[in-house]
């Protein structure tokens, strides 16, 4: 139990940290934000393709087998755009966390050319997580529980694998399927598996997001009840406001921390504003 409060406090300790690292250039939350306008629309006209095109029909009334290729073909190619602008915006957001966390000035101008210097890699890696993403979905609707569970403990494996694979694309500019080599590589020799300084970011939005929604939904609830339409209103748009910009600092903050960790696993050192010892206890080489 001693040991599970320390790994809290020291993940909380890693929030503060990046936090501090992300105050100093605000304009990181650009770029989240524009990806999850970006990634928004994308997934409006996929929904508006798949009903135009007939498949959301076919599904519900039990003719999937007249749609289900055509529709995983679908599936594929959204999966590959959504990813592609996810990674070109994350390879932006590290580029600018790297120069911030190396003492550097950076622009949004100068991250957003890095990554266009990537696109080829960004997309080879879009590919790829795509391809892993469909067939996961495939064997979780094929075999049901058992999928689900595959599904939940290969989807696991991968996101430890593929922890530093942006900051590793930024630095090193090598191939996608190099970069995942290279991102497990680093991971296994310096941390191990139990990533706590990310789950402790993933914890401390989770419960803020949380938080916020459940006092908007009851405050704008009871108001309309009171018969406060206005009020009402207000609560669950503030609700649905504050729930989006804790978002975008998890986003750019769960940048910050994975490019320090890019950091301290390539080059052996702590980059400028984390604690040595905080950042070698905040994860566990499960070989020491």
């Amino acid at each position: 139990m001693a040991d599970l409060f320390s790994r809290a406090e020291r993940s909380w300790q890693l929030v503060e940290a990046s936090w501090n690292v992300l105050r100093s250039d605000r304009e990181l939350l650009m770029l989240p934000a524009i990806s999850g306008v970006a990634t928004a629309i994308l997934g409006a006209g996929f929904v508006a393709l798949a009903m135009g095109s007939g498949a959301v029909e076919a599904l519900s009334g039990g003719h999937a087998g007249q749609v289900l290729g055509s529709f995983y073909a679908e599936i594929f190619v959204w999966y590959i755009v959504q990813y592609f602008i996810v990674f070109f915006f994350n390879t932006a957001l590290v580029a600018a966390a790297l120069a911030r966390l190396n003492g550097g000035d950076p622009t949004l101008k100068e991250a957003l050319a890095l990554a266009a210097s990537r696109s080829g890699q960004i997309f080879g890696y879009a590919v790829i997580s795509a391809t892993v993403g469909v067939l996961l979905n495939i064997l979780s609707e094929r075999l049901g529980l058992i999928g689900r569970i595959i599904e939940g403990a290969i989807g696991l494996a991968w996101t430890a694998a593929t922890f530093l694979v942006v900051p590793v694309l930024v630095v090193e500019g090598v191939g996608p399927v190099a970069a995942i080599h290279r991102s497990a590589s680093l991971l296994r020799r310096s941390w191990g598996e139990n990533l706590i300084g990310n789950g402790g970011i993933s914890l401390a939005m989770g419960i803020a997001c949380g938080a916020i929604g459940f006092v908007g939904i009851c405050g704008g609830t009871f108001a309309v009840h009171q018969g406060q339409q206005a009020l009402g209103i207000l609560l669950y748009a503030a609700a649905i406001v504050g729930v989006l910009a804790v978002a975008l600092v998890g986003s750019a903050l769960s940048a910050v921390y994975r490019a320090s960790v890019y950091c301290y696993a390539a080059l052996d050192e702590p980059p400028h504003g984390f604690d040595d010892v905080l950042i070698r206890n905040a994860f566990i080489d499960r070989n020491s």
